[in-house]
């Protein structure tokens, strides 16, 4: 069920909403409804998944009271460390690794070895995972306390905003929330407004651009030899379609949240103003970045070593593990050692700190990214070469496009729009306005904005109605 459905916007979220604030009278009933609501949005799409989600909760439940129980006991509370990680991991590696690993094998021997089971790939389960992964490494370190309630626990790895696609949040920042949050008109009118723009995102942009990119990659998958000007808007137009879905997402996540009680952290900040690669990982997805310094690059000595070697070895375990997170593909591992490869070079030279040029900086980063989203989303090897090729005239192509002049010309309004909005300039006039001497900006802009929303939220919700084209990419993690 995604948050820009239909069944979603009309049916679920104003029935668990209200149910919400009729309970607001019991905390306990609150949090049950929640946890029941959760449960039931993520057995929407595929009922028998919920049974994984359970497991998943009941696992993390006992084994946190075991490594709690033995705190005192090193090798105990270690072995239950180690056996909760084991069988997350475990469980992750079946739905998800499993057909990939056995299909490379068979591909080793030239022959089918080993049959591929054909296991479907439950909502979210990447997500949750970590999540309830950082809660037992959080208690084994006593960075957080350990939760006794298993309903409340539940509401934490399975809460609808933020279940299939983040961002990833610690269940130390919203333990204390679970009992005592309050729900605020500040907060629903902060949540409404962020829910709203992140919807007016997913829908007026990020599709718009998929309609974009899914045409240029679709031809290269049935091996065209693509103009050059097309590939490029291509690739440009899907850089643009997956901050837009990623960061919609987020926004609606936060947003209903806030309306909830709950206050997440941010998950993306501008991060196609970047300077560096490194600047652009700690404003893209921040949450999962967090979670890989947090639980993988800081435990194994981050960046604060003496061997060269050893930093190489941290950075690049880091960015494999991202790679093969984000997918059981080929493409994923190269796009997570692409990063990586420029993240240890900044690092070995001291990029952040040089006295390159800012505009220099950004045209590096840039095409970095880019460069990267070509593997990220093409379906294998053998495309994401021919792709490449096609961006830089290797493959026999032409270099101007009808059709790409056209997409440029047909969606113009789209790509002014998008392009500001990767720019922090909205948060500039904002600004502006709130220190303008004259009352007569903030004036305007008190009735400006709230109309305007509104106009636009309309118009992608009539987009939605007529049945527009509506993916979503990061339901595949």
């Amino acid at each position: 069920m995604l948050f820009s459905s239909i069944i979603f916007l009309c049916f679920f979220f104003p029935v668990v909403l209200l149910g919400n604030y009729i309970l607001e009278f019991s905390r306990p009933f609150q949090n049950g409804f929640l946890l029941i609501a959760s449960l039931f949005f993520y057995a929407w799409g595929e009922p028998t998944y919920v049974l994984i989600m359970l497991a998943s909760i009941i696992l993390n439940y006992v084994f946190a009271l075991l490594v709690d129980k033995y705190d005192d006991d090193i090798r105990k509370k270690k072995f239950f460390l180690v056996s909760d990680i084991t069988v997350n991991l475990g469980i992750l590696f079946v739905f998800k690794y499993l057909g990939f690993v056995i299909r490379n094998i068979n591909a080793l021997f030239g022959s089918q070895v080993i049959p591929v089971p054909k296991i479907a790939l439950p909502l979210g389960i990447s997500f949750f995972t970590f999540q309830a992964l950082s809660y037992v490494v959080d208690v084994y370190r006593k960075d957080a306390d350990v939760q006794k309630n298993p309903f409340y626990l539940g509401l934490y790895i399975s809460f609808f905003p933020q279940l299939i696609a983040g961002p990833i949040v610690k269940y130390k920042t919203v333990a204390d929330q679970i009992l005592n949050r309050t729900i605020t008109k500040e907060k629903f009118s902060a949540g409404c407004t962020r829910f709203a723009v992140g919807f007016a995102k997913k829908i007026l942009l990020s599709n718009n651009f998929a309609t974009i990119s899914d045409q240029v990659f679709g031809m290269a998958v049935k091996g065209t030899n693509v103009p050059v000007t097309l590939s490029w808007v291509g690739v440009v137009g899907y850089t643009i379609q997956i901050f837009f879905d990623f960061s919609a997402y987020s926004d609606m996540a936060i947003g209903l949240g806030l309306m909830f009680g709950f206050k997440f952290e941010e998950n993306f900040n501008y991060p196609y103003i970047a300077k560096s690669i490194s600047d652009f990982w700690n404003r893209w997805h921040i949450s999962m970045t967090s979670w890989f310094q947090q639980y993988v690059y800081f435990p194994l000595g981050g960046s604060r070593v003496k061997n060269k070697d050893i930093l190489i070895r941290n950075i690049f375990i880091v960015w494999l593990l991202t790679g093969v997170w984000h997918g059981a593909e080929w493409t994923f591992i190269l796009w997570g050692l692409w990063n990586f490869v420029f993240i240890f070079l900044e690092k070995l030279i001291d990029f952040d700190n040089s006295k390159v040029n800012n505009v220099v900086r950004h045209i590096y980063t840039l095409w970095v990214v880019v460069m990267g989203f070509v593997f990220f989303k093409s379906k294998d090897l053998e495309q994401s070469f021919l792709y490449l090729k096609n961006m830089y005239g290797l493959n026999h192509n032409s270099f101007l496009s009808a059709k790409a002049l056209m997409l440029v010309r047909e969606y113009w309004i789209y790509w002014v729009v998008a392009i500001l909005l990767c720019t922090p300039i909205a948060k500039v006039l904002e600004k502006k306005i709130v220190d303008s001497k004259s009352k007569v900006p903030a004036a305007i802009a008190t009735v400006a904005y709230p109309v305007g929303l509104m106009a636009v939220v309309v118009v992608a919700f009539s987009y939605l109605v007529r049945g527009s084209y509506n993916p979503f990419i990061y339901f595949n993690f």
